[in-house]
């Protein structure tokens, strides 16, 4: 146990696990990757419930909150607790009004839907309700501005980047998807450039040719934008501007709604630039007139 004061607020202690984060050991850093996406439950769980979430023993939970400086987990979760005060309903809490609004549980195959939906709806009010409308603006101006702009994803992220090549070429941006076809992506990427941009779609866990990718073009200078899935992600450092979209439960086919719902936003947040037109941007289609 270390004999330092340990962090009192949150934002000082979600920084110190950011600076621990890669010294850490492997099951550490899931203790650190949950505690950093569910806050909420962290407040309000049993240690015991939160480890059976995470799949990780509850003493390994105690030792983690040992090892920041506390005397134990109920002191580590005390600095959850009094986020909670001000913070918006968890997603857990939006997923069980969302049932009881829906007409709750339904069975057989309706059931898998009914339980999608209601995730995906909880998950879309998430990634609004924790949104940094500066970081929007940002973005937008840097996809404005650059001269190209390089999409990278792969395995489950490929639907993300292959929507935004596909809606970036309609608004006329010279865009360059870093397919990883034919093990050319790595060697595509070499001649982006500073007035370029890179950007990078990528979830646990992570591909490795995407963050090798990502590592080199950023050490290059070219600015990269990122929708990750954590701000632990290994794109933190790298990105200029990073995204972070928990993926909260892990089922047998994890959500794009998010993800895909700030792509777009995204998109239309750069028409409304290139249009001059802030009220009713339009994103041209392939089958119009």
């Amino acid at each position: 146990m270390v004999s330092y004061r340990p962090p009192e607020s949150y934002e000082e202690l979600i920084k110190l696990i950011h600076d621990r984060y890669e010294d850490m050991s492997k099951s550490y850093q899931r203790i650190a990757l949950y505690l950093t996406q569910n806050p909420n439950d962290v407040a309000v769980l049993s240690v015991n419930a939160i480890g059976q979430k995470c799949g990780i023993h509850a003493s390994s939970f105690v030792r983690y909150a040992q090892s920041l400086g506390y005397k134990g987990f109920k002191e580590l979760q005390a600095v959850f607790q009094r986020r909670l005060s001000t913070a918006a309903p968890g997603f857990d809490a939006r997923v069980r009004a969302l049932e009881a609004e829906l007409g709750g549980a339904r069975e057989g195959e309706l059931g898998f839907l009914a339980d999608l939906v209601t995730r995906d709806v909880a998950s879309l009010q998430d990634l609004l309700s924790n949104m940094d409308a500066g970081q929007l603006a940002e973005a937008a101006a840097l996809m404005e501005a650059s001269d190209t702009i390089y999409l990278l994803g792969q395995l489950r992220s490929a639907p993300v980047v292959e929507l935004l090549r596909y809606v970036l070429t309609m608004l006329g941006k010279r865009t360059v998807l870093l397919d990883a076809g034919g093990g050319l992506a790595t060697h595509m990427a070499k001649v982006a450039r500073p007035t370029d941009m890179l950007f990078v779609v990528s979830f646990r866990f992570y591909a490795t040719e995407v963050v090798n990718v990502a590592e080199e073009t950023a050490g290059r200078g070219v600015p990269i934008i990122a929708i990750t899935d954590s701000t632990l992600s290994p794109y933190a450092k790298m990105a200029k501007i990073m995204f972070a979209v928990p993926e909260h439960e892990y089922t047998f086919s994890r959500s794009l709604a998010a993800p895909m719902c700030l792509a777009q936003a995204l998109c239309v947040a750069l028409a409304s630039r290139l249009q001059k037109n802030s009220d009713d941007p339009r994103i041209p289609v392939v089958t119009g007139p």
